[in-house]
């Protein structure tokens, strides 16, 4: 837990200092990339309460998942529809039913 903090510490302070601009095109790939890589990780926690939890499956899910959802994203602005938005009420839909599961698994032990 306290290599995620320091991480989380980290990543900010590297953030606050060295901003990184991308273009406002990119603003919805990289919040559907996002949230699918949140989705990932909360399912990693809840799988590791749960006890199923494998490495390679987890870090194989966060990169796909997040090039997917992007590459769906893009394929959407191509042809002029936004999918971004379903990428986000889904992935959304996920961690918040990981979190749910992660608040019952704290609760029973």
């Amino acid at each position: 837990m306290l290599y995620a903090l320091a991480g989380v510490v980290i990543g900010f302070i590297a953030g606050w200092y060295f901003p990184l601009y991308l273009p406002l095109e990119y603003g919805r790939l990289l919040s559907v990339s996002l949230m699918a890589a949140l989705d990932t990780v909360f399912g990693g926690i809840r799988s590791s309460m749960e006890g199923k939890y494998d490495n390679f499956v987890f870090i194989t899910g966060f990169f796909t998942n997040a090039v997917m959802a992007a590459f769906v994203c893009y394929s959407g602005l191509l042809m002029g529809i936004d999918l971004y938005m379903v990428g986000i009420l889904i992935f959304g839909m996920r961690i918040f039913n990981n979190l749910a599961a992660i608040r019952h698994l704290f609760l029973k032990k």
